[in-house]
């Protein structure tokens, strides 16, 4: 069993706990569950820095990244830093994230929020919303065709943007469709947890123009930005080189600040 496997296997157990415990109508009166549109892929085909900032203490390719900062701290730096949205981990087991780091960061920001977690179910989806996020991520690697068509337009009846996540040309063929309005290429093979640009460069020609393209993990300098902006890029997900810091907000801001200038 690789990792992405051992992931899938925690999370149906744990869906299966929550549906138990707080049933989806419950979810459906929560007084974020009524709130418009907020579009992350129209922040960033307005955007010059197109930088999606992350909220991740740990991960299983790094272990512990920051734990000692508070979730709302970073949000306001971020925004402050004038990032196009965050996105926020929200798996306990492998990534310290919860759906409270959600509820944290919403409460502080305006800015779209995307829920970075492994869903499999459409409850995860009404959580999503119940919770304030604006953006769902679907992972290819752990989803049928059919799977993503009923999860994306699920997402889409919500309000929410979908951001679909692939690592290999098979995965982006099965996924391609109307629901879907924004394609992340992550560079980190999740077998290996080798990181390559590559990746993303030798899958862009193969996005079509009507998705906003989103470049994922390993993305730690300018020089690598404006590369994929190249390639088409619009959307570069960026988290440990902010989270390893003490100050992730002012860290994204010098980030942003040199970025324009060299554009």
């Amino acid at each position: 069993m690789d990792i992405l496997e051992k992931i899938v296997a925690d999370k149906r157990v744990e869906v299966s706990i929550r549906k138990s415990l707080i049933p989806m109508k419950q979810l459906e009166q929560s007084v974020l569950f009524d709130r418009p549109e907020n579009s992350l892929a129209n922040a960033l085909r307005n955007s010059s820095s197109g930088i999606i900032a992350e909220h991740k203490r740990r991960s299983p390719s790094k272990s512990e990244i920051n734990q000692g900062l508070n979730v709302q701290d970073v949000a306001t730096g971020y925004e402050q830093a004038g990032v196009c949205g965050m996105s926020v981990l929200t798996d306990a087991k492998y990534f310290g994230g919860s759906l409270d780091d959600l509820l944290l960061a919403r409460a502080v920001t305006k800015y779209p929020l995307l829920r970075k977690e492994f869903i499999i179910d459409e409850y995860q989806i009404v959580e999503a919303k119940a919770y304030g996020a604006d953006v769902i991520l679907l992972i290819a690697a752990i989803l049928t065709r059919q799977e993503i068509k009923e999860l994306s337009n699920f997402a889409k009846s919500l309000q929410l943007n979908v951001l679909l996540e692939v690592h290999d040309e098979a995965e982006l063929q099965k996924s391609i469709m109307p629901s879907l309005d924004l394609l992340g290429v992550n560079n980190r093979n999740l077998k290996t947890f080798e990181v390559s640009l590559n990746t993303s460069k030798s899958l862009s020609h193969l996005i079509p123009a009507d998705f906003v393209k989103v470049s994922e993990s390993g993305i730690g300098s300018i020089e690598a930005i404006k590369e994929l902006k190249n390639y088409g890029y619009q959307g570069f997900l960026i988290g440990e080189n902010f989270m390893k810091t003490d100050h992730p907000g002012q860290s994204a801001k010098n980030f942003i600040e040199q970025l324009n200038a060299d554009l």
